[in-house]
């Protein structure tokens, strides 16, 4: 992202929630977006991963503007490219954890017993071969926190983005999802982005930036 601004009309008044916000990620990258709430954090994560759009600037994904891209492109360059976790999981609760983890693969347009065992597999380096026909209501937080990371990872994405992954979870849980996360990130070399309020968490990242009022006002190697 370069010179990245976004704004909001909310009830008459223009919220500001980045401003000027200049972020350069890299292949491997493990990194924790820090700050207090209302900093921009999670509008951030949002115009990195296309979910959102810029007021100005641009972002930038393998040389490519994705403010030049339609949303059909920018769904398309998410589908392939990316990968997402967020603190309330998101699951599907009627599928099973092997149906929520194949539903990348499927995506792009993989055939049926490829995206079967290539979820089996993703869910083995979790730690959940053997809730692979468990649904979402039949796994703890934590079971259902790994289902996502497997899920986030199995079409093996250029990026993982991370919105406060550990929040809704114990301090032994949580440790054990930034494991799972960085694991991922070592032995796939998918960039990692984490928003979090957890110095702990951030701590075991390779860099942390700390936003205030919409801007990326520090960075520090973990």
């Amino acid at each position: 992202m370069r010179d990245g601004h976004r704004h909001y009309e909310v009830e008459g008044q223009v919220v500001r929630a980045l401003r000027g916000a200049t972020v350069a990620v890299s292949t491997g990258d493990s990194i924790a977006i820090m700050g207090p709430s209302g900093c921009g954090k999670t509008t951030l994560l949002n115009c990195l991963s296309g979910i959102d759009r810029l007021s100005g600037g641009d972002v930038y994904f393998d040389g490519c503007s994705t403010s030049e891209m339609d949303d059909i492109e920018r769904t398309r360059l998410r589908a392939e490219s990316m990968g997402f976790i967020f603190q309330s999981f998101n699951l599907i609760e009627v599928l099973s954890a092997v149906e929520n983890v194949e539903i990348p693969m499927l995506l792009k347009n993989h055939g049926r017993n490829e995206a079967r065992l290539a979820a089996i597999d993703a869910l083995d380096r979790v730690g959940l071969r053997d809730r692979i026909h468990h649904r979402p209501n039949e796994l703890s937080g934590g079971q259902q926190q790994r289902v996502a990371i497997a899920r986030a990872m199995v079409h093996k994405p250029a990026v993982i983005f991370a919105d406060e992954p550990t929040g809704a979870l114990d301090e032994t849980t949580g440790h054990e999802i930034m494991d799972a996360l960085l694991a991922v990130n070592e032995e796939a070399g998918s960039a990692l982005l984490v928003v979090t309020h957890d110095d702990v968490v951030g701590s075991r990242c390779s860099r942390q930036l700390r936003m205030l009022d919409g801007a990326v006002v520090s960075e520090l190697a973990g």
